[in-house]
């Protein structure tokens, strides 16, 4: 059976994530603390204490979702040692979380590299500032028809392609609060504007992409253990330097999610573990890869199952 590994990106942080993980498990408990080490402040407190507006700081919020996915990952590969896996995928943030666990990335280069990436993109979003709508029940072409009808330059631009009829755009408020009403009209079964601090994965952030290139040429980069599907292509980067520019140019482009998920499907895969706290990407693959059997292990309960399961597989 080929069994893929999934990580979740920002909207999965909360407040208490990982700590069931640290007080049950060494393996987890060094990771969190060599994360407080090599950032310097106590992102392990951060992340179990809050309080939530400070978490939700995309400069923290990057760092905290990749710290709780990765040990996740580590509980289960010491548990499974010799574990196969065929392939992985990550939304947004969760791709660096992906070629962390196929050793393309260090954990601490990892760590370092999203949480400079959350201070690009927060100093962007300063700079252009907007928000983001989610659209559901309207699919990828008719959102671009919506959007070819706005005016130039374009106040609003596609920014996730989650599933079929799930799709985020991202832009100016007053003009995201207008186009939901548009998506409406057009068939959209919910159109709403979400809180986020920014118009993540559109040109209106490009800056935070440009300085991120400069921040990946410094790294020392490997090549995978096994196919991680990029949110640009949603296929495998050919080699190391694609993986640099993917990992770049994401940050201002659509995080092709469904495009990811179908190239697992067509992979061959069967059955997928999210590693971190929720259920997320869970959600999104039950729309966007019916069919296939997603876990979720984000605590050791969650960790005990995935491992009888994976064992039995």
């Amino acid at each position: 059976m080929k069994i893929a590994a999934l990580f979740p990106g920002q909207g999965s942080q909360e407040v208490g994530m990982g700590r069931s993980l640290y007080e049950a498990l060494p393996t987890a408990r060094r990771l969190f603390d060599t994360a407080d080490e090599v950032l310097g402040y106590p992102l392990t407190r951060l992340m179990f204490e809050g309080p939530a507006e400070e978490l939700t700081a995309t400069e923290n919020t990057q760092p905290a979702i990749y710290l709780a996915s990765y040990a996740a990952w580590a509980c289960l590969r010491e548990k499974l040692p010799a574990l196969s896996w065929d392939s992985a995928a990550g939304h947004s943030l969760g791709e660096y979380s992906a070629y962390a666990a196929a050793g393309t990335l260090s954990f601490e280069d990892g760590l370092r590299l999203v949480r400079r990436r959350g201070e690009l993109i927060r100093d962007a979003a300063h700079d252009n500032p907007g928000t983001m709508a989610a659209l559901i029940g309207l699919d990828e072409e008719r959102v671009i028809a919506l959007l070819a009808e706005l005016p130039d330059p374009r106040p609003i631009e596609l920014a996730t392609i989650n599933s079929p009829v799930q799709i985020v755009v991202a832009g100016k408020r007053a003009a995201l609060e207008e186009f939901v009403e548009s998506a409406k009209e057009a068939g959209a079964k919910r159109a709403v504007v979400l809180d986020v601090s920014g118009p993540f994965h559109t040109s209106f952030i490009a800056e935070a992409g440009r300085r991120l290139t400069a921040e990946l040429e410094n790294l020392e980069l490997s090549e995978p253990a096994f196919p991680v599907a990029t949110n640009v292509t949603g296929a495998p980067a050919a080699d190391v330097a694609e993986i640099k520019d993917t990992l770049a140019r994401q940050v201002a482009e659509p995080v092709r999610w469904l495009d990811c998920a179908r190239h697992l499907v067509d992979r061959g895969v069967e059955l997928a573990v999210e590693f971190g706290h929720g259920r997320v990407i869970a959600g999104l693959m039950k729309r966007s890869a019916k069919g296939l059997q997603v876990l979720s292990l984000g605590d050791p309960e969650g960790l005990e199952k995935t491992a009888s399961i994976l064992t039995q597989s």
